[in-house]
């Protein structure tokens, strides 16, 4: 292959750079360093260990744990021997497990511990393809199971060690062997319409990437080993593995690896990372936790917080106003609000050196991404998609377009749909189609190479794309009027008291949303309002929650026309849920399984008809 693949990549920074750090992992309260001479040796030391247990060019390996060196290891390793990394979610159910590793033929699993093991063993009977089950973690697990199929750790690279003393080079010459369109890697879409599907994704599709990454500015040419960034999000979705794994490759920066989700606002602040992506769930949940903490605060604190919070919002709109650029004022400002706020704040999220911020996989509120802005944080929105390896478009350094998902990057042929609006893109970073299912490859990939993202959009400014939503999603009301509730909902979930937001109304007179309210916030509200609670349940059903939230729904009308309003809403009752079915593992609505969940509510909402109101 012309471009080096994943597996060269990482090869060339062990021998350039052998002593760098290429990753850190917090082990017993210490972070422990993993140079790129050792990220390479255990990556061989897979290989070896998986031609040694009979997988062949083209088998797909899973891996079903948390972020994790071993997860790197592994999927270097397995594309190192031309097979097919296939990712779980750690949240996957037993039932999605077996659709996973069913669907892929998957021939060994590389499960993290007791509880992912126990989930495979459930289903096993169904699998007659998984030959080997390997176990990262002991505990639980030794002397407790008896099938043969159970391989610990230490003993599969141990077999590994023993392989590559009788085949040296085996590994190496598959490497070197590789060809553009050898399988990389399956990606489980989310599935919010049906069961997910295996995207697969080429080797020449990851080579492309990596290729990107090396000579796009898009990051900052100067992006290398002195830069940090923390794996935290799944690794078997694109964006992470993107982020991880194909950047970390091409341009050395040094990934983190957090304890766990729950542990990420403190890895945040051990590390300091210069580099960040995160979900728009991930940003929202920051501004939450600010609103939460200086509630709790002395009056002295809140007065300066509110003051400086102005100043904040001031610079943020006037950053918007003139594409993430800085005016002389607003350089003045934020000196002084550096002072008594600004730099505290940030170093208190974990913030105080990034210098290159992403939010992508989902449309975000602007509100949200003009916080982090007036505070000094150069936010980008992106787009991309596992069919498109992730790569579509994206705000540049000094050409951020607030409300839109910025530029095609240099080389993407995008273009929108003259009658539906779908945005349409074209690289060699599209996918190889979907594993096992050329019905549903032929109706993505049209004849001449188009994808078709089943995003709707439209041109800013002639350059710019914004998403107004999922083509499945757009609402087309009695009147037939249509509209994209996703905007509507992104403002509402703007609030630090709303979680989630879904809006109702397809062959409806009118607008109304189920709305779940975010527990941490509104119940620090409540607390301070001295009001008892017990549950979710008993606080989202109080008269003074439901009068908090009219207040957000309030200020959402306000942003859009009257056929564009809510005219009524409905809290709910409880949390929505991965294993309930009501979300996918990447925490996506399942529209169709929410609105079915609690029809009797939504009937509600329409039983007096408010179309006038």
């Amino acid at each position: 292959m012309s471009r080096p693949t994943l597996a060269q990549a990482v090869r060339e920074r062990s021998v350039t750079s052998p002593d760098a750090v290429a990753m850190r992992e917090k082990n017993l309260g210490l972070w422990e360093e993993i140079t790129w001479a050792d990220y390479w040796e255990q990556s061989v030391l897979v290989g070896h260990a998986l031609l040694a247990a009979g997988v062949q060019v083209g088998d797909r390996v899973a891996v079903h744990s948390e972020n994790r060196p071993e997860w790197l290891f592994c999927d270097v390793g397995i594309t190192a021997v031309r097979a097919a990394t296939v990712g779980l979610y750690t949240t996957n159910p037993a039932p999605e497990v077996l659709h996973v590793l069913r669907d892929s033929g998957s021939s060994l699993l590389i499960a993290e511990d007791q509880e992912q093991l126990d989930k495979a063993l459930e289903v096993i009977e169904d699998l007659p393809e998984l030959r080997t089950i390997v176990y990262l973690d002991p505990r639980g697990i030794r002397g407790r199971y008896d099938d043969r199929r159970l391989v610990s750790w230490d003993d599969f690279m141990a077999a590994g060690r023993a392989h590559a003393q009788e085949h040296p080079g085996a590994v190496e010459s598959l490497v070197d062997a590789a060809q553009p369109d050898d399988l990389a890697t399956l990606v489980y879409t989310s599935g919010t319409t049906g069961p997910p599907k295996g995207a697969m994704l080429s080797t020449g599709n990851i080579a492309w990437v990596v290729e990107r990454l090396r000579t796009d500015a898009l990051i900052d040419p100067a992006a290398n080993e002195k830069d940090l960034a923390v794996s935290y999000l799944p690794l078997c979705h694109v964006a992470e593995r993107l982020f991880t794994v194909w950047t970390s490759a091409a341009s050395g920066v040094q990934m983190n690896f957090a304890e766990s989700i729950d542990t990420v606002q403190v890895a945040l602040r051990e590390i300091q990372p210069t580099l960040l992506f995160g979900v728009p769930r991930i940003w929202e949940k920051l501004v939450a936790g600010v609103q939460i903490r200086m509630s709790g605060a002395s009056r002295l604190k809140r007065a300066n917080f509110a003051l400086w919070m102005r100043v904040s919002r001031w610079i943020g709109r006037t950053l918007v106003a003139n594409r993430g650029r800085h005016t002389l004022a607003t350089r003045a400002a934020y000196a002084v609000g550096w002072v008594f706020l600004y730099r505290a704040l940030r170093e208190r999220l974990g913030l105080s050196k990034v210098r290159y911020a992403a939010s992508g996989a989902a449309p975000i509120a602007p509100e949200v991404l003009e916080f982090f802005m007036g505070l000094g944080l150069p936010m980008h929105e992106v787009y991309g998609m596992t069919e498109n390896s992730a790569i579509a478009t994206a705000n540049r350094r000094g050409r951020v377009l607030l409300g839109t998902v910025g530029e095609p990057q240099d080389g993407i042929e995008l273009r929108i749909d003259d009658e539906t609006g779908e945005i349409l893109t074209r690289h060699e970073g599209t996918f190889a189609g979907y594993w096992n299912n050329p019905e549903a490859t032929a109706s993505t990939v049209d004849a001449d190479g188009w994808l078709h993202t089943g995003d709707v959009g439209e041109w800013v400014d002639g350059t710019y794309v914004r998403i107004t939503d999922r083509l499945k999603d757009i609402i087309i009301t009695a009147g037939g009027k249509n509209i994209a509730p996703s905007e509507i909902e992104n403002s509402l979930k703007a609030s630090p008291y709303v979680k989630e937001a879904i809006v109702i109304g397809d062959r409806r007179k009118y607008l109304t949303a189920l709305i779940g309210i975010e527990l941490d916030t509104v119940g620090d509200w409540a607390q301070r309002q001295k009001m008892p609670f017990t549950t979710y349940r008993d606080l989202s059903q109080k008269p003074e929650v439901r009068a908090l939230v009219q207040k957000v729904v309030d200020e959402t009308n306000t942003k859009f026309a009257s056929v564009e309003t809510i005219k009524a809403f409905a809290l709910l009752p409880k949390e929505l849920d991965h294993d309930d079915g009501e979300l996918t593992a990447t925490q996506k609505v399942r529209r169709s399984a929410v609105t079915a969940q609690f029809e009797d509510l939504i009937d509600q909402l329409y039983a007096t008809d408010r179309s006038r109101a």
